[in-house]
């Protein structure tokens, strides 16, 4: 658990060290460096900014009092007395810190030692006695297990805590860690013991789902268990426990909510520019799986930093399912690791034998962006999975992440865009070639054959997260090229028709109001024309909207096709058009108290229906995120392949192997 405290204070460091947050104390506090990735670097922006406004909140709403208190439980090497104090907010405020008696030593001298923070807690700041290692005049650091209370309020009290003052307790990510009879009996102590008390508190929840449940395993290898994740799994019982422990206000958001509603719009952009990012469902799942709590009783006015002016819909509410779809592992001839992998592209380019290129994934024990091309064959029942033999392979073209791949006949395939790295320019275009009949039983009877094109058909290709779907004017075919996000722009909003004779772009009118920027939308074809659903807007928030581009004599129009219940904002979803209904398979969204499965909407009358994947048949977490869908009509049946990604700090998971959905019964049912 100490463990913990030691890592975060270098991840803190790290992103403080990019500009994430405004903290010179750090640097002087740890002395271990180390770059984290950017990912880790928004985590840990996101949970300083939490405390940091609730805080200050508190500070401001108390300013007219002669005395106030902040006492910081399982304070680690954390620098907020020292900001503080910095910039004038503690005129009034005493500072208690507590954490394991070892932790509090080194701190202390680290302080004694340091110039710069020893002159901030001022002359009187030295040796402190018994369990306080250290004490000042308005800051005092106290060495004690948490879990022993009757000996924490002795030491609390030695150290001058009032309990008839406005009082602030901070519990960031630390009471998790004890067994809950003990962090509960703090809870109540904290509400019975002072009669103007608050609470901040920021922790995990949602163990249960795929997200949860690595998060969970990460935590268990480190032999640190989350205790509260089982008995208060989510927002409702975190509030039901400060409720039954004495509390009488509680405010309580997940922090895709509190980025959403408590962020200045200009503070999110400027977060969101500091460095190259493409991790965005990773982001969004972590910000799901983590909470801020305020809770307060006695407090004249009342303390409610979380409640914000701006009309956001609570993220948290339930999501009405109209059933399920039971998930089942692919029927395989052997055991496949090569399709173990995210951001990669998969398409049926012969009945029954499935393509896929590119991603991050699982190659030779080690991870890395895939290289080699897969294919899934389907022979007597079962699905055969191997590498294809390449001509003309190139690392640099070959390697890419959220490119399209679209079959433009039984013999020629095109890829489009892609990346490699976020901060480097998108990938080009590449033919791939492959025989026009094909009796293959192995997947080494395929040959794919490469092809790179000219850079002159180039640059309109130059991007990923994107879509192209084949459309037909008359009479002509055209791949639709939308929105996705290149090294300059983060999210576009333009489109353009490549003939797919000559790869050129070929001006046709568009009319009907432009729908807004998106990237990691879908898009599948329909009547000639283009269905585009959900996607990542401009602000990094999901977009709900579906539109039409419809055929015209002269042209296309765009149309918005309504829904009801209106859909659930989503983005990294696949989708397929079946007997006129469209299916959204997967994807993410804001409700943090479910994961999306399928959702069937009535392109005719508009009816949206949400129906969840149920996975027990599965022995691990399946993420339907970052993944490919290929959808057999014949049989009714979805392959779902791959998926997953990079779990914020606790590791990568990718799908273990394909997993089928048979969909009959619910498109029978529509």
């Amino acid at each position: 658990v100490q463990g913990t405290g030691g890592s975060s204070a270098v991840s803190k460091c790290s992103a403080a060290a990019r500009g994430y947050i405004q903290d010179r104390f750090l640097r002087l506090l740890v002395e271990r460096r180390r770059r984290r990735a950017p990912l880790v670097h928004r985590g840990y922006y996101i949970r300083a900014r939490a405390v940091d406004h609730c805080v200050q909140d508190f500070l401001l709403k108390t300013q007219s009092h002669p005395r106030t208190q902040i006492v910081s439980l399982g304070a680690g090497f954390d620098t907020l007395y020292f900001r503080l104090k910095d910039i004038g907010l503690l005129h009034h405020t005493v500072v208690y810190e507590v954490d394991f008696p070892n932790v509090a030593c080194q701190k202390a001298t680290l302080i004694k030692r340091t110039k710069e923070l020893s002159a901030l807690v001022g002359d009187t700041g030295g040796e402190g006695v018994g369990v306080i290692t250290f004490s000042g005049k308005d800051y005092k650091l106290l060495g004690m297990d948490l879990s022993e209370l009757s000996e924490l309020e002795r030491a609390l009290e030695e150290a001058g805590l009032d309990n008839e003052i406005p009082t602030l307790f901070i519990a960031e990510v630390v009471l998790t860690y004890m067994e809950n009879s003990r962090s509960d009996a703090l809870i109540q102590w904290a509400a019975e013991h002072f009669s103007q008390a608050c609470f901040l508190l920021y922790e995990q929840m949602h163990p249960e789902d795929p997200f949860g449940r690595v998060m969970q395993q990460h935590f268990s290898q480190m032999n640190s268990t989350l205790y509260s994740l089982t008995r208060y799994p989510d927002c409702e019982a975190q509030q039901r426990r400060f409720f039954e422990k004495g509390w009488t206000e509680c405010s309580v958001m997940d922090m895709n909510e509190f980025f959403t509603c408590c962020t200045p719009e200009d503070e999110q952009q400027r977060m969101q520019a500091l460095e190259p990012f493409d991790e965005y469902e990773e982001w969004h799942l972590k910000c799901s799986h983590y909470f801020v709590l305020t809770a307060s009783k006695g407090m004249e006015p009342s303390w409610t930093p979380l409640l914000s002016n701006m009309t956001v819909p609570h993220c948290g509410g339930p999501v009405r399912t109209a059933g399920s779809i039971t998930a089942a592992a692919c029927p395989m001839r052997s055991e496949f690791s090569g399709l173990r992998r995210y951001g990669h592209r998969s398409v049926l380019i012969k009945p029954n034998v499935i393509l896929t290129i590119g991603g991050f994934g699982e190659e030779d024990g080690h991870h890395c962006r895939m290289r080699n091309f897969h294919v899934l064959i389907k022979h007597a029942g079962y699905w055969k999975a191997g590498y294809v033999k390449k001509e003309n392979s190139d690392k640099r073209r070959d390697e890419r992440l959220y490119h399209t791949v679209s079959c433009l006949s039984n013999s020629l395939a095109l890829v489009v865009g892609g990346r490699t790295s976020p901060s480097s320019a998108g990938l080009g275009m590449l033919w791939l070639k492959f025989p026009e009949t094909c009796d293959a039983s192995e997947p080494d009877d395929i040959t794919v054959e490469l092809v790179s094109l000219q850079p002159a058909a180039e640059p309109a290709a130059l991007r990923w997260r994107h879509s192209t779907t084949e459309v037909i004017f008359k009479g002509e075919k055209y791949l639709f090229l939308y929105g996705g996000c290149s090294a300059v722009e983060p999210v576009l909003g333009d489109w353009c028709f490549l003939h797919t004779q000559g790869l050129s772009c070929i001006v046709i009118p568009v009319e009907g109001p432009i729908p807004e920027s998106r990237h990691s939308h879908s898009a599948c074809s329909w009547k000639g024309g283009v269905l585009i659903a959900g996607g990542l807007g401009t602000a990094e928030q999901p977009l709900g909207s579906v539109f039409f581009l419809r055929v015209l004599e002269h042209g296309f129009q765009w149309q918005t096709v309504e829904t009801h219940p209106p859909l659930s904002p989503r983005y990294s979803h696949t989708a397929h058009v079946h007997d006129g209904k469209l299916l959204l398979v997967g994807g993410v969204w804001f409700h943090s108290s479910s994961v999306p499965g399928v959702t069937v909407i009535d392109l005719i009358t508009g009816l949206c229906l949400d129906y969840m994947i149920n996975v027990e048949h599965l022995e691990w977490p399946l993420m339907v995120h970052n993944h490919s869908s290929v959808f057999l009509p014949n049989e009714k049946e979805l392959l779902l392949i791959g998926g997953g990604g990079n779990c914020f700090s606790f590791g990568t998971h990718l799908n273990r192997e394909p997993v089928s959905l048979s969909l009959s019964n619910i498109l029978a049912s529509h």
